[in-house]
């Protein structure tokens, strides 16, 4: 019988399971993919049941193909979704995602008023319309009949986790991503609840990421033993930088999926206002630091299917990256705000948008489509930028997500950030991150398993040359959004008139 270890990642566009062994061999893998609904403009949802019926088709079939259930199971999961349910645990409404902007102009109230910092500090999350705190105070504006049949305001990981034991827990790193939890004293925090309108009640106990449960008796899934462990696990980005062996000093860890990311470990909060990076928790004692945008490989998709006409499959991607390769780079000036998504850090602006600028006629298509790319490039510079301000330099970054299979992509980034860039491993960083806190929990020394993947690194250096044409060319972007941000909001607001 093959013993492993399986690590589950709830993520925006699928769910993903890996399992290794003891030794930090991958042994399978299974993967289940889904839909976001966007009923209105602005709005970001997925019926919770969608995504437990992919954590156990996951599950089983991994032990299908390694012949019996794993021996522990650990989570990781996207952060910000919100769910009200009521006393059964019965979602009241379809969960509303980091992506979701209805509560945009709540949260840029609260941002600009003088609870902000305060709020910020203590939470470590970034007052913006992905917060699950917003999320709430929208819906008592909004939907306050919701709210008043609300036993408990959840995410959906904590929704699987009651789907398995029946009981309200969530983890310091869910918790920590919610703008209500106090993350130096790892409880609720009041003033928070208060602006909610709710009480501690109304929201799971927070336990740290190894905190682990078995099925009870009565209570089976295939593909799972009655002796299997389940663990808590921790947030997307947070097991990302462990998977990734990103935790040490001038080591950052980037990712792009739908959405991208910086992040960096530290023993304490690092703080930066005006940027609002985050300070989330690997677990009781270890921070992960940094900032994310909206648009990663969402932006991305919207370019295959608009600009080329194409659905989104693996020869899309090869014709995009093909077209972006014959174009040399900075696209002959022209310059993308990829704000298609309303951006996060550093902009936090809820009504921004996409634009191009100094378009000429010499522009054609693979410039636009080149433009692009830097553009998210640009943007995740932007936040490495703010981190560095906050804390101390980054030499090298830990990248992953399906970006790291194009090598025009990585190699744009490299030279956009002038930094060293280490591809670890093709699996998903944030389901390994989980396992390892999991294994770590069992008393099994996780350093030989990383360092493993140590071993088989690829490493990708900056051009300097291009990294000296790109850091002008970053000058001149990271004005432009300030210069129209006014214009934006107002056509904004006659488009929604």
């Amino acid at each position: 019988m093959q013993k492993y270890f399986l690590g589950i990642d709830l993520g925006t566009g699928s769910t993903k399971a890996v399992a290794i062994d003891g030794q930090g061999n991958t042994l399978a893998s299974a993967q289940q993919h889904y839909t976001t609904s966007q009923p209105k403009p602005g709005y970001a949802e997925q019926n919770p049941e969608m995504i437990w019926q992919a954590f156990l088709t996951c599950v089983e079939q991994v032990a299908v193909k390694l012949g019996n259930a794993a021996v522990a199971i650990s989570f990781s999961s996207a952060m910000h979704s919100l769910m009200p349910v009521d006393a059964g645990g019965k979602p009241l409404m379809n969960a509303m995602l980091w992506s979701d902007a209805r509560s945009g102009e709540i949260a840029e109230q609260l941002r600009n008023s003088d609870k902000a910092e305060d709020i910020y500090r203590n939470t470590g999350t970034a007052i913006y319309a992905m917060s699950p705190l917003c999320k709430i105070m929208w819906l008592q504006q909004n939907d306050s009949h919701i709210v008043e049949k609300a036993h408990k305001f959840i995410s959906i990981k904590e929704y699987i986790w009651f789907k398995l034991f029946g009981v309200y827990e969530v983890d310091y790193s869910i918790a920590s991503s919610t703008g209500m939890f106090d993350v130096l004293k790892l409880d609720w925090y009041q003033p928070s609840l208060q602006l909610a309108g709710i009480d501690s009640n109304k929201l799971s106990e927070p336990v740290n990421t190894d905190h682990r449960r078995k099925l009870t008796d009565g209570v089976s899934f295939s593909g799972i033993d009655a002796e299997t462990l389940f663990f808590t696990g921790a947030s997307d980005g947070c097991c990302a930088n462990l998977g990734g062996n990103a935790i040490k000093p001038g080591t950052g860890a980037l990712t792009i999926g739908t959405s991208g990311a910086i992040r960096v470990g530290s023993s304490k909060p690092v703080y930066n206002f005006n940027a609002m990076t985050f300070n989330y928790l690997l677990n009781a004692k270890t921070f992960i630091c940094g900032g994310a945008v909206n648009n990663g490989g969402g932006a991305v998709n919207w370019l295959i299917q608009n600009f080329l006409g194409l659905e989104l499959n693996e020869e899309s991607y090869k014709h995009l990256f093909a077209e972006i390769d014959a174009i040399a780079p900075g696209s002959e000036g022209l310059i993308f705000l990829p704000y298609l998504y309303a951006e996060r850090a550093p902009v936090w602006d809820a009504k921004s948008s996409a634009s191009f600028i100094n378009i000429t006629s010499k522009h054609k298509r693979a410039h636009f489509l080149r433009a692009a790319l830097e553009g998210i490039c640009f943007a995740l510079n932007h936040v490495l930028h703010a981190v560095e301000q906050a804390d101390e330099p980054i030499n090298e970054l830990v990248i992953s997500g399906g970006f790291i299979a194009s090598p025009v992509w990585v190699q744009m980034l490299a030279d956009i950030t002038g930094k060293r860039l280490i591809v670890l491993q093709s699996d998903d960083a944030s389901a390994l991150g989980a396992i390892y806190l999991a294994v770590e929990a069992l008393g099994i020394d996780i350093n030989a398993i990383i360092g493993k993947d140590t071993e088989k690194q690829t490493v990708i250096e900056p051009d300097a040359k291009t990294h000296q044409m790109y850091q002008q060319m970053f000058g001149i972007y990271r004005g432009l959004y300030d210069s129209v941000r006014a214009s934006v909001h107002q056509l904004h607001a006659l488009a929604n008139l």
